[in-house]
């Protein structure tokens, strides 16, 4: 991808603006736009709440175990959110095909709306209306995404449509569990939403974190060579794919194990090509360094679990998740919210806190899987409200960065 093609507005050629809603360039102008404020909007509650649930200072959902339905509500509720901003957006840029606006965007953010209202009312709704809210929205961010890819004839595109197709199906695995028609698939499901988010991770990553980082040092006139190779990207993001397959089919074992180790040393080693360090005076670039670090650690603490280490596997899941799942969505956001929108990369003030508060948010949560007793407790609260605060932060300085037309008239 060129520099020109990750950093331009989003601007598709020949689209004419959006018809339908009363601003065609504002809060409906784009994808990233509703989905990225809803989803910090969502975050900012979601997790307090769980822990609510968790002292059993609220009535615990009666959709499945608890656990899954917080889960559920992470992988399928506000990483799917970020998933439909950034790729309904990006897709747009990658191939020149039509973006998602206007009415069309407005229904598809009303869906992912009343699946999180659907998982607020669970007990009192019944299960197969929560399901059949739920589920059809991967499924349309599918359908949009083809739409903007048909005809493009990039391939690689695609696979990351595949992922996004798979993910659907993890998620009415869970439902149908919900709903009595199997038994003992959600939990696998519901890792294999987890994998397959970091599978999604890698590959977007990949594509844009070396080129951002070459094309700052470049504007910095800082002689350091970032090193991409295609063939260290491929081992990296093979090995996370194969251990998504082996942990749905296999369970956590062994073979997961060595998998999730190879899958963390490939990650680490095209993470060392990436002149991480250049990057610590910019915060919209660190950031996005940081989420892949997250992975790396993560993917470690996993390898350790699986092999029989003394090491907890919510460690290893909740530095994938807290750690490298909300960081990059975080990172992406921030920069995305910018770029997209005709602004200069300079991030608002506050923003660097953000990203200091999901950060500390991780290794609380990673650091209370090892503690019991008052201490877990009380790292879980400081994680929530960790994560609560970097959210909060985003939400506050993004609000009319986001909701508002571009400073320069042109539509995205």
């Amino acid at each position: 991808m060129t520099k020109t093609a990750i950093q331009a507005p989003l601007q598709v050629r020949g689209e004419p603006p959006p018809a339908g809603l009363a601003e065609p360039f504002g809060l409906w102008g784009r994808a990233f736009r509703p989905f990225f404020f809803g989803l910090s909007i969502y975050a900012v509650v979601a997790v307090p709440a769980w822990v609510f649930v968790w002292l059993g200072a609220l009535p615990s959902p009666d959709w499945l175990a608890p656990m899954w339905w917080h889960g559920h509500e992470m992988v399928f509720g506000f990483a799917a959110a970020a998933i439909a901003g950034f790729l309904l957006t990006a897709s747009a840029v990658w191939t020149g095909g039509p973006a998602l606006t206007g009415r069309p965007l407005f229904a598809l953010f009303a869906l992912w709306t009343l699946g999180r209202v659907a998982f607020a009312s669970t007990g009192s709704l019944p299960v197969a209306l929560v399901a059949a809210v739920d589920v059809a929205f991967l499924p349309a961010v599918a359908l949009a995404m083809a739409r903007t890819l048909r005809g493009s004839g990039q391939v690689r595109n695609y696979g990351v449509l595949g992922v996004v197709v798979v993910l659907a199906l993890a998620n009415a695995s869970m439902h149908a569990e919900a709903l009595g028609l199997v038994t003992g698939v959600a939990g696998r499901a519901l890792r294999f939403g987890v994998d397959l988010l970091v599978v999604l991770i890698l590959v977007i990553t990949g594509r844009i974190t070396p080129a951002f980082t070459r094309n700052a040092l470049h504007r910095r006139d800082i002689a350091r060579t970032v090193h991409a190779s295609p063939g260290l990207n491929a081992l990296t993001i093979a090995a996370a794919l194969a251990l998504a397959l082996c942990g749905a089919v296999l369970g956590r074992g062994p073979v997961t194990g060595a998998l999730a180790c190879v899958a963390s040393a490939a990650a680490a080693a095209r993470l060392a090509g990436w002149q991480s360090w250049s990057t610590h005076s910019d915060p919209l670039l660190w950031s996005l360094h940081a989420g892949t670090f997250w992975v790396v650690i993560g993917l470690g603490l996993v390898a350790g679990s699986d092999l029989g280490a003394p090491v907890p596997p919510s460690a290893g899941l909740h530095a994938l998740t807290v750690g490298a799942v909300a960081s990059t969505i975080l990172a992406v956001m921030t920069r995305v919210g910018l770029g997209h929108t005709g602004r200069p990369l300079v991030p608002p003030s506050g923003v660097v806190g953000a990203y200091v508060l999901v950060h500390a948010a991780a290794v609380l949560r990673v650091a209370a899987a090892f503690v019991v007793g008052p201490g877990h407790r009380t790292l879980l609260w400081f994680a929530a409200l960790a994560w609560s605060g970097a959210f909060a932060v985003f939400a506050l300085r993004y609000r009319t960065i986001l909701t508002t037309p571009r400073p320069d008239g042109r539509p995205g």
